[in-house]
């Protein structure tokens, strides 16, 4: 096939970036903006939206500047986290709710007191939980002035991420997302792969609010003469998790691919079938490439690299994120010291929105070099959790876990990751795997890439990691954090 050059935004929680890849995957240019993250309240979560959109328009400038000769756009973004704007100013009515934020919880409760739980899963594959868009769009109704009065005359848009940055990169014409945002809303049928008029009746969301859904690899349009040196096609919608799985070549079922970024998010490819968690999973849209949907099994850690960014950045403990691998390394042990990240909740498969964080073990002895060990294991035994609940739910033992993400680079971490799953861990060369997989899907719509075959064939392994760890300490270790868990649960 013709190769040519992708652009890739890859809008992320705490950061965002713009990244040109050439027609084998190589990295071209690079552009990062950090994300500020605002907390108006215990458990809310907000990001400046027009902040996003001057980000995003710096870093994409600056590597085009460096690669001029792209030839398609790819969005991933950070999902659930929502946006209601003017359609006629494109001005956002409030400032976007992060994924993270549980000002959605009550809701959560009271329609499970009211048995909806059952009919919710069976329909969208999630669980009633603050962490998914939908409560996120009834707060915005309810709370901000006039919304819902506007919302009924048709002057306002509401979408995730990737719809907001579609509405203002083509100049207002396209209202769209992708199956896999549309996924995380818990208003969309997975099934028939359209909005759910009752789940809008449920939640008291009106229909022309939200975005036609489209195949994750679709025409969405180009860019607004002006925004950038000459129009670019929009050719892939994707959220971050599930453009990661297409970046890490996850396209059989078995597959796995785990991303350490602000969170932890471990996808297995389910191939056609849609399998109803027992084990509080949950299941989402991986992609919709040709009309043709895959479905994966996720389980969602809401805290891992955010919790190295606390230690930098709130305790003062790390001068950069990157130091707390040679901290961690120099230890012997744990000491005993258990750090439980519930800074916004647990997620899977515990879902425990009031929960909070603790650390428990400490002594006159401890100090930071062992805060920060248990900061990075807190991580591995996380993932452990989903790994057994995965299992529990029928998904095959993987052979491997493929990683990525910014925490990926930490090779102490995916070393202890392998010790306590039992599993060999395997780094890319490529690691920003969720601005690659955007590419990839931009590249498959555009003729650049063949097919997902033709995808897989450019992944290459930069690391294996084989456990070493004795089963006895293993299982003391994952002994110790399952007690440390059951005492921050509500």
């Amino acid at each position: 096939m013709a190769r040519g050059s992708i652009l890739a935004i890859d809008q992320g929680t705490t950061s965002t970036r713009a990244i040109v890849f050439d027609g084998e995957g190589h990295i071209r240019a690079v552009a990062q903006r950090e994300l500020p993250q605002i907390f108006p309240a215990d458990g809310w979560v907000e990001h400046d939206p027009e902040e996003i959109w001057q980000a995003t328009l710096a870093v994409c400038r600056e590597v085009l500047a460096a690669a001029p000769d792209v030839t398609a756009i790819g969005i991933a973004n950070q999902r659930e986290t929502t946006v209601m704007w003017d359609r006629a100013t494109g001005k956002p009515i409030y400032n976007a709710i992060v994924w993270q934020d549980r000002r959605g919880a009550e809701l959560c409760r009271r329609l499970q007191a009211e048995g909806k739980g059952p009919l919710v899963q069976r329909l969208t594959g999630l669980l009633l939980d603050p962490y998914f868009s939908a409560t996120k769009i009834t707060w915005l109704l309810e709370n901000v002035p006039e919304a819902r009065k506007r919302a009924a005359a048709g002057e306002l848009a509401v979408g995730t991420i990737d719809s907001f940055l579609l509405w203002r990169l083509t100049g207002g014409r396209v209202h769209a997302t992708d199956a896999t945002n549309a996924s995380r809303s818990l208003l969309f049928d997975i099934h028939r792969q359209v909005w759910d008029e009752g789940l809008l009746e449920l939640f008291g969301v009106p229909r022309p609010l939200l975005p036609e859904v489209r195949d994750t690899a679709a025409d969405y349009g180009a860019t607004e003469a002006g925004i950038f040196e000459r129009p670019l096609p929009i050719l892939a919608l994707v959220g971050d998790q599930q453009a990661a799985g297409v970046g890490q070549a996850c396209f059989e079922p078995g597959m796995i691919k785990s991303t350490y970024g602000t969170g932890c998010f471990v996808l297995v490819n389910s191939g056609s079938e849609a399998p109803l968690s027992r084990n509080r999973l949950v299941t989402t849209v991986g992609a919709r490439i040709a009309g043709r949907t895959t479905y994966a099994l996720e389980g969602s850690i809401f805290v891992a690299g955010a919790a190295v960014q606390w230690l930098r950045d709130r305790l003062g403990f790390l001068a950069q994120s990157s130091d707390s691998e040679a901290i961690a390394a120099g230890l012997s042990g744990n000491a005993g010291v258990y750090l439980v990240p519930a800074f916004t909740g647990l997620g899977a498969p515990y879902w425990e929105p009031e929960a909070r964080g603790g650390l428990f073990g400490l002594t006159r002895d401890i100090g930071r070099a062992e805060i920060v060990r248990a900061t990075l294991e807190a991580v591995c035994y996380q993932t452990r959790d989903l790994m057994q609940a995965m299992a529990a739910d029928g998904a095959p033992r993987p052979k491997a876990l493929r990683v990525d993400g910014g925490m990926s680079a930490n090779d102490w971490l995916m070393q202890f990751l392998a010790d306590v799953l039992a599993l060999p861990v395997e780094r890319p060369v490529v690691t920003e795997t969720t601005a690659l997989g955007a590419a990839y899907l931009a590249g498959l719509q555009a003729g650049i890439f063949a097919s997902t075959a033709d995808i897989a064939q450019h992944w290459r392994r930069d690391r294996l990691f084989e456990p070493k760890m004795k089963e006895t300490e293993r299982e003391r270790l994952y002994a110790g954090w399952l007690e440390a868990v059951a005492r921050v649960r509500r």
